[in-house]
């Protein structure tokens, strides 16, 4: 099943979002407390819709992201597989400025110093809260032989976007026989797009295209999420075409050479058509510029997502260290709902409710066979702890997984037009 999905804005919020293009000023004043948020990917750009839509009348909220539109990575990979429309992926901010009153300033942030945002384009943002949602950078080294400047040879694809049109392009043009290999990221990372939804993905598309072509995942992990149940499906739907290398068996040894596009793994050389590198994660940069990251990730208190180095950041979404939450779009959304309530609480005197979290991961491994993983989640011992959880089962209906995967998109459905308006 197909599906294609096109977002347009209508022209007073188009007129709306032309308006953001101009140069970056500092978010306009009548006394009210003002709010900066850098990130606009699903946990930036839900607390600004929630503080504007709730407190946009005794707050000022500014919106610091640089793209003019976001290209959502959960179902990135439904895209690689050919079961979602690109510009599906892609959302406007012209519904925050318009209809909830956020200033959206299209810039990078690059430092924050003294209660000030500055970014890139000169502008300068004092705040009275700040909240970052940066998703997520690479840690140098972590692939031997490769860097960020080799992402065009051996893309990454976990910024969604050119990068998830090049690596489509790149598997679509493999040669008959030819190899796809994946260079699977250590834990923890962030989760869609997952590299074994990624895997299952790409298996589609070559077992239709390509039927006689192989995959290798090198991956330093003894396990992972949902591990079952991917190498059931692996088994039922691309017999013969995956070959999963985890740590035991050298997957962790690895390094690549983009020029010559070869995979080694545990000493072992082979020649490659595709290479998807995921290195190491950390914290988008602008969290160890503000100086709340403890190594790669940004710890926070679990009741509000508070920096536990700077009572007036909230951390949240991939770039947080929070506890059992994954770095998720779910997660990050959910976060973001308790961090705008306790913001507006501190800064306006309204009700504060207690924290209470839930993520849920949903995963297509072939046509019609979705599969999911889930919990909720409450503050206690020091962090963020699961409070019980689901998970789907081996040996399920063909209709259970059917309704599973229909679930997965009413739930994109929903949650963009939660986190964009």
């Amino acid at each position: 099943m197909k599906l294609d999905r096109r977002l347009f804005l209508g022209a007073s919020a188009a007129t709306a979002a032309s308006a953001l293009s101009a140069p970056a000023v500092v978010a306009s004043g009548h006394g009210n407390p003002k709010v900066v948020i850098v990130g606009g990917g699903a946990g930036g750009a839900t607390v600004a819709r929630y503080l504007g839509k709730d407190a946009g009348d005794r707050l000022d909220v500014t919106l610091i992201e640089p793209t003019r539109r976001y290209y959502t990575c959960f179902f990135s990979n439904l895209y690689l597989g050919g079961f979602w429309d690109f510009d599906g992926l892609g959302h406007g901010y012209g519904a925050l400025a318009s209809d909830h009153g956020v200033n959206v300033v299209h810039d990078w942030a690059t430092s924050v110093d003294g209660g000030m945002v500055r970014t890139a384009g000169g502008g300068a943002f004092a705040y009275d809260k700040l909240v970052l949602s940066p998703g997520i950078d690479f840690v140098d080294g972590s692939v031997p032989g490769w860097s960020v400047a080799d992402q065009n040879a051996m893309p990454h694809a976990y910024k969604a976007g050119s990068q998830t049109q090049l690596l489509k392009a790149q598997i679509e043009a493999m040669p008959a026989g030819g190899v796809f290999a994946m260079v699977a990221p250590p834990n923890p990372f962030r989760c869609p797009p997952g590299p074994y939804e990624r895997v299952s993905m790409v298996a589609h598309v070559l077992k239709e295209r390509n039927p006689t072509a192989k995959i290798i995942v090198a991956d330093p992990k003894p396990k992972f999420s949902k591990m079952s149940l991917f190498q059931e499906g692996w088994n039922n739907h691309y017999s013969g075409m995956v070959d999963w290398i985890g740590s035991e068996f050298g997957g962790g040894n690895v390094s690549v050479d983009p020029e010559a596009m070869t995979v080694t793994i545990d000493g072992e050389k082979t020649a490659v058509d595709v290479c998807n590198v995921i290195p190491a994660m950390k914290a988008g940069r602008i969290a160890e510029a503000a100086g709340v990251t403890e190594g790669n990730w940004a710890p926070v208190e679990p009741e509000a997502m508070t920096s536990k180095l700077d009572p007036n950041i909230h951390v949240l979404g991939d770039a947080s260290q929070q506890g059992d939450m994954p770095k998720s779009g779910f997660s990050a959304n959910s976060q973001a709902k308790v961090v705008a309530n306790a913001v507006a609480a501190e800064l306006t005197d309204s009700r504060k409710f207690p924290a209470r979290y839930a993520n849920t991961c949903w995963s297509l491994i072939d046509t019609g066979d979705g599969v999911k993983v889930g919990a909720t989640y409450a503050p206690g011992e020091g962090k963020i702890k699961s409070q019980g959880g689901f998970i789907s089962e081996v040996g399920e209906t063909a209709d259970l997984r059917r309704r599973t995967y229909l679930e997965s998109v009413g739930w994109y459905e929903s949650i963009t037009a939660d986190i964009f308006g």
